[in-house]
């Protein structure tokens, strides 16, 4: 299969994200699990750095020819100028609609369930996946048909130490904005020098979609995800 085109912006910020790979030391495990044709639904962990994300998608196109084409928090593209830039970066507000019609051109389509609530979480809680509220991928999963690939980076979750603040906690609940409180390395935010290694599991398929019983099977697969990928990260750590 011929790689498909990396959206423009990401092609011009793909230079200045190559010392971050290095840095880091960046790589992918399993990326022979990818679907190398067709439309997938693809899951990672949120770390509070976030740039892991993208750091795993050019690697991504680098390896398997796929772009990874993103859903973004809806508050993202209420800032002016951001919108237009999420957009040329193959990024799109997280919703059903947008996913459904990514999907129907057969695209890879990537996000992170866990949102901000799971980046914030502090350091005593790494390591965990926060998916419990967040059923909307299993749903798309089962109401289109297409698998869920899994990717976990359980380092990304090193690069800060992140204190357990209930000013974080306040800000996010009342406002949803992050106001961590955090510290990198040594005594400052810089993030550390720690490998980054993002670990891709084989395909999970949902059920065929039975509208009588589509909440039993979207909370079935949503906890067949879950367990997957906590599994997926402990694995990796050697847990």
């Amino acid at each position: 299969m011929a790689a498909e085109s990396l959206p423009g912006t990401v092609r011009r910020l793909a230079p200045l994200l190559a010392p971050l790979a290095r840095y880091h030391r960046h790589r992918l495990v399993g990326a022979e699990h990818v679907p190398a044709t067709g439309a997938f639904l693809g899951c990672l962990n949120h770390s509070l750095a976030t740039y892991d994300g993208f750091l795993f998608a050019l690697a991504l196109h680098r390896e398997t020819g796929r772009v990874a084409w993103g859903l973004g928090d809806d508050k993202l593209f209420q800032i002016p100028g951001v919108a237009s830039l999420f957009h040329a970066s193959g990024v799109r507000p997280a919703s059903h609609a947008h996913a459904r019609a990514l999907l129907a051109e057969g695209r890879a389509v990537w996000l992170a369930p866990g949102g901000m609530r799971e980046a914030l979480r502090p350091s005593t809680e790494r390591y965990t996946v926060r998916w419990d509220r967040r059923t909307g991928f299993a749903r798309l999963a089962v109401l289109t048909g297409v698998p869920v690939v899994l990717a976990a980076c359980p380092a990304a979750d090193d690069l800060y130490t992140v204190y357990p603040s209930a000013l974080t906690a306040w800000a996010y609940r009342v406002f949803r904005v992050p106001l961590p409180v955090v510290r990198g390395w040594g005594p400052t935010v810089l993030p550390r020098p720690v490998a980054l290694v993002h670990y891709i599991a084989p395909p999970l398929w949902p059920p065929p979609h039975e509208p009588e019983r589509e909440e039993e099977q979207v909370a079935d697969f949503h906890a067949q995800c879950v367990a997957r990928m906590q599994g997926l990260i402990d694995d990796a750590r050697g847990a």
